[in-house]
């Protein structure tokens, strides 16, 4: 099964995280089928790029998702609609 899931690739007490969509039974750092997003926790507002579109397409394939890039891409959703919101609105 796949599963969406982040790897640490950040330095010692620097941590940066990417998104990946990865085979459950690789290792924590083993080899992604490919890259969603990025998440930078070290600002004072976490740095969240994610790919919306890329995501959902692993969802229809039946991908599932950790606790943490589930709460991840629900606050990038919810920062894109206030981006669009704010965009109609101006």
């Amino acid at each position: 099964m796949v599963k969406l899931r982040l790897v640490r690739i950040g330095a010692k007490k620097r941590p940066f995280y990417r998104i990946i969509a990865i085979d459950e039974r690789e290792k924590r750092s083993g080899r992604p089928l490919e890259f969603l997003g990025t998440y930078d926790p070290n600002l004072a507002t976490p740095a969240i790029k994610v790919e919306t579109e890329a995501v959902d397409a692993w969802l229809a394939k039946g991908a599932q998702m950790s606790p943490t890039v589930k709460s991840i891409v629900s606050q990038a959703r919810r920062a894109g609609a206030a981006a669009a919101a704010a965009a109609e609105g101006a």
